[in-house]
């Protein structure tokens, strides 16, 4: 079974968190929600507390995925996140996967991992990342091992990339069918 770790920070779009989180359990995904600052409950940006399994300091890897959820509060704090750095790193340097939406691409470029891809973000920060990789402007874009979307609206898209990337197509589309998705 895949594993992934979704990193959880303050200010974190709840819509991102939650479908992603859910869509690949429905796919059969072992998911690990683990909050930056430790396991308390976390304030996302439409002020939904979302309670972590874990705290990171407490992930033990490694991890198939690494999923970055948006929100320009939340991005910041991964963007700034030593910790958070560290472990990007490690996921780029075994060519394992990480995933980005809608504002968290930002994270990557301030790490500087997985560059010189193909990437999307939140119109109003892809000038942020348009020096660190290609943007595109497509709901979800696939290079190699980084899968980036570009919010909200786009996360069923995004969560379903991410199961079909992890367990494949069928599983995707089972998934898609039974949550009455186009």
């Amino acid at each position: 079974m895949a594993s992934v770790l979704v990193l959880l920070a303050t200010g974190a779009e709840e819509m991102e968190t939650t479908i992603t989180v859910d869509v690949l359990r429905r796919g059969g995904i072992q998911v690990t929600l683990a909050g930056v600052d430790g396991s308390d409950p976390v304030l996302c940006s439409r002020g939904v507390r979302i309670v972590p399994d874990i705290a990171l300091t407490d992930a033990k890897g490694p991890f198939d995925m690494i999923v970055l959820p948006g929100g320009n509060e939340g991005a910041r704090r991964l963007a700034e996140s030593s910790a958070v750095g560290a472990l990007l790193r490690e996921q780029e340097a075994s060519g394992k996967i990480a995933a980005a939406i809608c504002a968290a691409p930002t994270a990557l470029a301030a790490h500087g991992v997985f560059a010189g891809r193909k990437l999307t973000a939140y119109p109003t920060v892809r000038d942020r990342i348009a020096s660190h990789g290609s943007v595109v402007d497509d709901e979800v874009v696939d290079d190699r091992n980084l899968v980036t979307s570009q919010g909200p609206g786009t996360t069923f898209s995004f969560a379903l990339a991410l199961v079909e990337k992890l367990a494949g197509k069928a599983t995707a589309d089972s998934v898609r069918k039974g949550m009455l998705l186009p």
